[in-house]
């Protein structure tokens, strides 16, 4: 790893754990956001050069609260500032400490807080998803825009409105109580989940996957496991991040080319995430009824304990994913069941799966429909259809790795058939 991509990574871990101090300490959530910028972009510049200090944290949180300072010693943004805090409980009394007062930094972790503030009821759903990838997980809007299938201009327009609709709540900075966290724990998972995903498969970009992303996700997933140590999805979803995640070292071949799960070498795969992974979920199905995430951690299971591919009990997964489509229908579900049917009853039964999905707007054109059916083509012996089927899915890709993959499948059935 590069001193760069180093820096990079402590900043993505830090930059959520200033903000959450900053909004405990001052409300604010935009202005704190603004400031926690400026110090990531001062870090990003002074780091590489000077080295990274011994207390990162400590020091972006320095830097932010001047910004904050700097920007209250005006008239009209103090009276902002005191109309604000007087609507909440400040965490010490009065007024900001002098810029160059070593800030006050607990030894609890603020970032799950956020999380749940992000999750706030008086947001949609979008603005939830988009302001938690913003602000905990720290995805720039280019890429939560790319995610959601929407312009740059309008995600940063809604990224914008939720942070002030946060404030106009009154929102305060603590953990909700159990009634309430239990509404906002559905979207918690749904975009932890996301945070997970595209560090486990970039959406765009040189690399294949972002470590700082998964490690993240897993690490907020532990965090809220400790919170809720009965909720059997809490587990689930932990569990699927674990499995997941064990085949990463497999996953990449040693040009950064992309291997799939049946040509991975499982000897690469990490055995302590598995075992840790599987008894998360073997225990939450003991005590728990099975939710999406146990499912498909469940279905994560059954690979695992494969010694090669071709030893995968198939119909488990191809009976754990018709549970899983009774409970929470998805096209992406019927995406992957689709394959876990070919590998059961033929490729021919695992096509026909896929046919409805032309035809929901979610998935028409999207480069996974593409690339599962050039796959199924292929086993199907039609090697014409899933060479087009494969370049389709190169093309529909912002993925470099993902493209050269995939271009290169159709290549390797140029001149068959």
């Amino acid at each position: 790893m590069t001193e760069d991509r180093t820096v990079e990574d402590l900043l993505r871990t830090c930059a959520p754990q200033v903000l959450g101090l900053l909004v405990r300490r001052y409300g604010q959530f935009d202005r704190c956001e603004d400031a926690v910028q400026e110090a990531l972009l001062a870090a990003a510049t002074q780091w590489p050069g000077q080295g990274v200090p011994d207390n990162p944290r400590a020091w972006l949180l320095t830097v932010a609260t001047r910004r904050l300072t700097d920007e209250w010693r005006t008239e009209s943004a103090r009276r902002d500032r005191e109309v604000a805090v007087a609507r909440r409980e400040p965490a010490y009394a009065g007024v900001a400490p002098p810029a160059d007062a070593e800030p006050f930094v607990p030894a609890d972790d603020d970032t799950l807080t956020l999380l749940f503030l992000c999750c706030h009821p008086a947001l949609p759903g979008s603005a939830q998803v988009a302001l938690t990838l913003r602000a905990v997980g720290g995805l720039s809007t280019a890429q939560i825009a790319r995610a959601h299938l929407l312009p740059e201009a309008t995600m940063s327009q809604r990224i914008r409105r939720a942070k002030q609709r946060i404030e106009a709540a009154g929102a305060r900075f603590t953990l909700p109580g159990p009634a309430e966290r239990d509404e906002r724990l559905g979207t918690v998972l749904r975009v932890l989940y996301l945070i997970f995903n595209e560090g486990y498969t970039a959406s765009s970009g040189t690399d294949l996957r972002r470590a700082e992303l998964t490690g993240e996700a897993i690490r907020l997933a532990r965090i809220l496991r400790g919170l809720l140590p009965d909720d059997g999805e809490v587990a689930g979803l932990l569990a699927l991040m674990l499995l997941t995640d064990a085949h990463r070292a497999a996953r990449v071949g040693p040009d950064g080319e992309l291997v799939p799960l049946a040509e991975q070498d499982r000897s690469r795969w990490d055995t302590a995430a598995i075992a840790e992974g599987i008894a998360l979920i073997t225990e939450a199905l003991t005590w728990s009824p099975p939710g999406p995430y146990q499912l498909q951690a469940a279905i994560a299971a059954v690979h695992a304990e494969a010694s090669t591919a071709a030893e995968t009990d198939w119909r488990q997964i191809v009976a754990l994913y018709r549970l899983l489509a009774r409970i929470a229908p998805n096209p992406m579900v019927t995406l992957n069941q689709a394959v876990a049917v070919a590998m059961v009853d033929g490729p021919r039964a695992g096509l026909a799966l896929l046919t409805p999905l032309d035809a929901d707007e979610r998935t028409a054109g999207h480069h996974r429909l593409a690339a599962v059916r050039a796959h199924l083509l292929e086993l199907a012996g039609d090697v014409g259809a899933a060479r087009e089927a494969y370049l389709v899915a190169a093309r529909g890709t912002t993925s470099r790795p993902e493209q050269r993959y995939l271009e290169g499948r159709a290549a390797r059935l140029t001149g068959q058939g």
